[in-house]
Order: C-alpha cells, then structure tokens, then sequence
C-alpha cells in the first residue's frame, strides 16, 4: 500500500493533479493507493508559515478529491473536536508524531470506528507505541497502524532505526514507514524545518526490504514551490521511478525477508 500526495492541501487542482498521477502510477504497479493531504498543518514551526484551508475547507476539497477519483483519503487531526468532522470524509485517521501519546485525542479518533496511522513521536522509543495501541485498541478503533518517521539525534537531525520496523510489527499491528519525513531536517532552516530528498529512496528501499506494509511519501509537482515540507518531498515526475524501485524489492521481501521470517534466530 502506498500513503501520497501534498503535504498541504494547498488548491483542490493540486490535490486531484498529484492524486490522479498517484493512483495511475500505483495501479499501473499492483500498489493499492491512499491520498493523503493536511487541512491543517498546525505544528508549523514559525507563526507565519502557512498551515491551509482549515478544517471546513479542507474537507470539502477532500470530498471532492474521493469522489471525483474514487481514492481512500487520509488526513491527520491535532484535535479531538476535529475527529468526528474528519471522519465523516476520511476513510483513516492520522494521529501526528508530536500527539501521539495524547489521550484524549486517541479516544475521540478511536470512537469514530476508523482506522487510525498513528506516528511514532521522534522522541519515543518503538516499544513505547503498545500502550498507544492499547489506548485505540481499547477506544473502539477499527484498526491500528503505526507509522515509523525517524528518530531525534541531536538538534535538527533524524536517523532511522530499522529495528523499530520490526519491533512495532510485533505488536500484532501494520506498520507503515514514512520515508520523506525520516529525511527531514526539523527546524533546520530557522523559522522552518529542512530536508534531504537523496535519502528517500535508499530509505524507502530498506524498509521494504524489511518487508514493512506500506510506505508513505509526501510528493508534489514542483517542491521547490510547495508552502510545507519542500525540502524533503518526492517531486510527482519522479514518484513512478521510485514505486519501480521499491515494487521490484516488495517481491523478494514478501517471499524471503517478511516478518514471519525475522524470528528464525529467536
């Protein structure tokens, strides 16, 4: 499965542009696709950076965007008064990294039935994410997935450890790994946090080698110009020489290094 589009909900021509490309690029594939876009990006780092349409408006746009192309949407809530609004357009929840040991915004996501990504904070250890599972788990949610975006090491640096891959997967949950967020740079450019795109691909590719159950990627068109996460995005003509890639590698990993096969020195 793959989990792509915008960071940002900038337009609704961008994200039926980067969704169409993305879901002909999967299916040409064999990937299953989810669009994923921000109504609100309200964890930006500088008060001025744009964070998108809000709530009322992103969610039309949404809408539209899963009617029009017959897409699952994702979209992430930082609020639990957000979540029964997004749920009634989203098919999944997305818990973001910071808010992921919120209680209260766990619940209410849980208690819409929808299946819920939930990221790993940057400041947690992988095995700090079953009482988070349990907390949905218990809450009512559907499903549960947890999504790997890299570790804090050091002031404006991540490094991901592939270990997590493993021990999250354990929990008897999916595991997704987000493989342009582990190569982001937070806060590393000031009054907004950098990025290094070479690093996507190597990334994405070992994590599918461990044989993880989705990938995600934030792409754009023209990342150069994109209001969030420029610096660290899959530009969309590059995104099907990427899917090539890690499809090829999906393969081997299914039939030789899944997970069911991580246990044979245990």
């Amino acid at each position: 499965m793959i989990v792509a589009g915008p960071c940002m909900l900038e337009s609704p021509e961008l994200g039926m542009e980067v969704a169409s490309a993305m879901k002909a690029a999967c299916e040409k594939r064999g990937f299953g696709y989810i669009f994923k876009a921000s109504f609100d990006k309200a964890n930006r780092t500088s008060i001025r950076s744009d964070r998108g349409p809000g709530l009322e408006t992103g969610l039309k746009w949404l809408g539209e965007i899963k009617r029009e192309l017959r897409v699952p949407i994702l979209t992430d809530i930082h609020e639990p008064q957000q979540a029964e609004r997004a749920a009634a357009v989203a098919d999944m929840l997305q818990i973001p990294a910071f808010l992921c040991r919120q209680t209260d915004l766990l619940v209410e996501a849980s208690r819409t039935g929808r299946p819920l990504n939930v990221k790993k904070a940057q400041f947690l250890a992988p095995e700090d994410m079953s009482p988070v599972v349990e907390k949905c788990l218990e809450s009512g949610a559907s499903g549960v997935v947890l999504c790997e975006r890299g570790s804090s090491f050091g002031y404006h640096r991540l490094v991901v450890d592939f270990r997590s891959l493993v021990i999250m997967r354990a929990m008897g949950v999916p595991v997704m790994f987000d493989a342009t967020h582990s190569v982001q740079n937070p806060g590393g450019l000031g009054a907004s946090s950098g990025g290094d795109r070479r690093f996507v691909l190597p990334l994405a590719r070992a994590a599918v080698a461990i044989g993880v159950d989705s990938v995600f990627m934030e792409v754009h068109p023209s990342p150069s110009e994109a209001k969030s996460d420029g610096a660290n995005m899959v530009p969309l003509g590059k995104a099907g020489a990427l899917l090539d890639h890690i499809a090829r590698i999906d393969g081997n990993s299914r039939t030789e290094l899944g997970f069911a096969q991580l246990g044979w020195l245990g």
